[in-house]
């Protein structure tokens, strides 16, 4: 009933919104990293996700029109625990990381951001669309990817922290030299 509903509540659609504070506070908290990640302060970057975080980009396959999935259910691009961002990022201070020497210029637009109670008090079930922009040194080459974010975002006394990634990139085979950035 449409009298029932809080002021400035969309009304639902076959799903429960959450509170509109809520959902400002967790595009802000998303778009923040997006900068972190553009301006490559990869430290302050990885203090965004929890302990048990997981990150992950699962392979796209392509398949007849009504197959049951369009997305391999074990085959990952990327399967990354927060050590092992840890290591990634550490690596990319080193002379070893010649794939970002120079360092790649990203760009992270985020749209279409839906966010839903999570299975646990105090996460949320965040999905959004992802288009990333990146160049390398003075090449007219760039690199476009686009694709979906699956997160849940956990309430935490330091603010919103990621507790886990998918992310689901639109190509199935990509076109880019590397996946030295992060998505």
């Amino acid at each position: 009933m449409e009298g029932s509903r809080q002021p400035g509540t969309p009304p639902a659609v076959g799903h429960t919104y959450v509170p509109i504070p809520i959902r400002m506070s967790i595009e802000d908290f998303l778009y923040y990293e997006a900068g972190v990640l553009d301006d490559q302060a990869y430290e302050a970057w990885l203090e965004l996700f929890t302990e048990d975080m997981r990150y992950e980009v699962p392979v796209r396959v392509t398949r007849e029109r009504n197959a049951e999935w369009d997305v391999s259910p074990t085959a990952r691009i990327i399967h990354d625990s927060k050590d092992m961002l840890r290591v990634r990022i550490s690596r990319l201070k080193t002379e070893y990381a010649w794939a970002e020497d120079p360092p790649s210029r990203t760009r992270h637009f985020l749209s279409n951001v839906q966010v839903l109670p999570g299975e646990n008090d105090g996460e949320y079930q965040v999905r959004y669309n992802l288009l990333i922009y990146r160049s390398r040194g003075e090449l007219p080459r760039y690199d476009l990817l686009s694709g979906k974010r699956r997160d849940v975002l956990r309430e935490t006394p330091d603010g919103w922290r990621i507790a886990s990634r998918e992310v689901i990139l639109d190509q199935s085979v990509l076109a880019v030299h590397n996946l030295s950035f992060f998505l």
